[in-house]
C-alpha cells in the first residue's frame, strides 16, 4: 500500500508542475488525457471559462473497438475521433498535457492519431 501511494504522490508531483507551464484558452484550448489500464479518455478544455469544449474516450457510445487489435490502436483512433470533434467545434490547435504520463505508447499514439485528425499540438 505504501508503494502505491509514493506513486500517485509523485505523478501528482508531475500533474501539477506540469500544469504550471501549460494553459488552455479559447483560441488554443488544453487537450488533457487521461490513460486507465483499460481505456484512454480525451477532454479539450477551455482553464479560462473552465468548461470542457470536447470529449472523447475508447468507453464511448459512438467508439467501436471490434476491429482493433491492442490499446495502442484503440488510442490512436480515438486520437482521431477527438481531432474530428474538435474540428467540427471549431478548433485547430491545441496545447497537449500528458497527464503525468510520459510521452510514450498509448499517449503518443493519441496525440499521432489527433495530429492525423488535423488537430495542431
Amino acid at each position: 500500500m505504501a508503494n502505491k501511494s509514493r506513486k500517485l504522490v509523485a505523478r501528482n508531483k508531475r500533474i501539477k508542475r506540469i500544469r504550471k507551464k501549460i494553459s488552455g484558452t479559447s483560441e488554443c484550448p488544453r487537450m488533457r488525457v487521461f490513460r486507465s489500464n483499460r481505456h484512454i479518455y480525451v477532454q479539450i478544455i477551455d482553464d479560462i471559462k473552465q468548461t470542457t469544449l470536447v470529449a472523447m474516450s475508447s468507453e464511448d457510445k459512438s467508439f467501436d473497438a471490434s476491429d482493433l487489435k491492442g490499446k495502442c490502436e484503440q488510442a490512436h483512433k480515438v486520437g482521431e475521433m477527438v481531432a474530428e470533434r474538435a474540428k467540427a467545434a471549431g478548433i485547430d490547435q491545441v496545447v497537449f498535457d500528458r497527464g503525468g504520463n510520459l510521452y510514450h505508447g498509448r499517449v503518443k499514439a493519441l496525440s499521432e492519431g489527433a495530429r492525423k485528425g488535423g488537430l495542431k499540438l
